[in-house]
């Protein structure tokens, strides 16, 4: 089996450190054939959140934050089944765990700076809108006599 194309970058310079990953293999539900009762090809990758060196403080507590339901004891949890071979679920399971603690990190966005509308704007749509009532009004069959 290949090794890992790791690091596996959350964002910028960060990355998961192979060392604080926590593997464990399974065997995975499902059909399969004659390799089936051998082949523990389910991966759970663990990463202990709470503790980890690898992010900075305000990236921890922003993520800790965020995955508080995700959270177990402060190790998050990603599993991965969808693939036969074990090393394509490893591949798979650290990508998401990436990609989870990448938008868990990310900055807040900006606060929306409401706008007013311009008052042309606001009576054009006025007059439009009146036009059109007046073209509706026009077309009942009222005062034809």
């Amino acid at each position: 089996m290949e090794d890992m194309s790791g690091p596996y970058v959350i964002r910028g310079s960060v990355s998961l450190p192979e060392a604080e990953l926590m593997w464990r293999f399974s065997r995975s539900s499902g059909p399969g054939g004659q390799h089936v009762n051998t082949s523990d090809s389910q991966v759970e990758l663990r990463f202990d959140l709470a503790s980890t060196a690898a992010l900075p403080d305000v990236w921890k507590q922003r993520a800790l934050q965020r995955l508080a339901s995700r959270l177990v004891d402060g190790v998050i949890t990603v599993r991965s089944s969808e693939h036969r071979s074990q090393w394509r679920n490893r591949e798979t399971a650290a990508v998401r765990l990436a990609a989870l603690l990448a938008e868990a990190t990310a900055p807040p966005p900006k606060p929306r700076k409401p706008t007013r509308i311009p008052r042309g704007i606001n009576e054009r749509r006025l007059r439009v809108k009146k036009q059109r009532s007046e073209t509706k009004r026009g077309r009942s069959g009222r005062g034809w006599a």
